[in-house]
């Protein structure tokens, strides 16, 4: 019995692991979700091996998703793998699709009180709320260069962001990302997060997946100001 349990947890671990979806509605995985919430030694062993692999694993609308836990180098992204899976350059370049990346979180939770307020976000939208953000560093940057700057504060990021173009010329539609313009930074980490299954496209429109939610929603309270001192804002701006 002791054995069974144990292929049964490593089963729902090795396909955690690997993205799929373990759903209730999912015919190929329905066993393996029945598995981890009837059996309780199934449960045991699988939530305490992702415990010491330092994963956190999440339930949402009767499925479960494993993400790396904070600080995990194995199956997490160090700043040096971002760069090189974005093909960026720079770490103010980093700090802008991370900025990015908060902004369409905002999209679509404020705060635990308005979970899921939006059903999609458009690629104009974030363009706009970014720049409202940062409107009011941007008016007293003239004394500012980049060079007098430090990589990973909001006057960085609100130069680079002022510095840049909404569109180049040779971006004649929004399926081209690149850090050539606002457009291309913002299209290239919405190719990021669809990659990694958070967000779907259709018809320029993007749309959470359950992955997504079952992340942010588990995840919204303990870090929604991290990045704010990561560069170098105020937790409760």
């Amino acid at each position: 019995m002791e054995e069974r349990s144990l292929d049964k947890a490593l089963d729902i671990y090795a396909a955690l692991i690997t993205g799929k979806e373990i759903s209730r509605s999912n015919p190929d995985t329905r066993d393996m979700y029945e598995e981890f919430y009837t059996n309780s030694a199934v449960y045991d062993i699988t939530t305490k091996l992702v415990k010491k692999l330092n994963l956190d694993i999440y339930e949402y609308n009767d499925a479960i998703y494993v993400t790396a836990g904070e600080g995990n180098r194995i199956f997490g992204y160090t700043n040096d793998d971002m760069k090189r899976q974005l093909g960026l350059r720079l770490n103010k370049e980093l700090y802008m699709v991370y900025f990015i990346m908060y902004n369409i979180l905002l999209s679509f939770y404020q705060d635990s009180a308005s979970y899921q307020v939006k059903e999609y976000v458009k690629l104009e939208d974030i363009l706009e709320q970014i720049s409202t953000y940062l409107s009011a560093i941007t008016s007293d940057l003239s004394i500012y260069s980049m060079d007098e700057l430090e990589e990973d504060s909001f006057k960085t990021i609100a130069l680079l962001w002022d510095e840049l173009p909404v569109v180049t010329s040779d971006e004649k539609d929004k399926n081209r990302a690149s850090r050539a313009s606002r457009t291309g930074y913002v299209k290239l980490t919405f190719n990021f997060l669809m990659e990694q299954k958070l967000f779907v496209s259709v018809e320029d429109r993007y749309y959470p997946t359950d992955r997504f939610k079952a992340v942010v929603e588990n995840y919204f309270e303990e870090y929604k100001g991290r990045i704010y001192k990561v560069l170098g804002g105020e937790v409760d701006a």
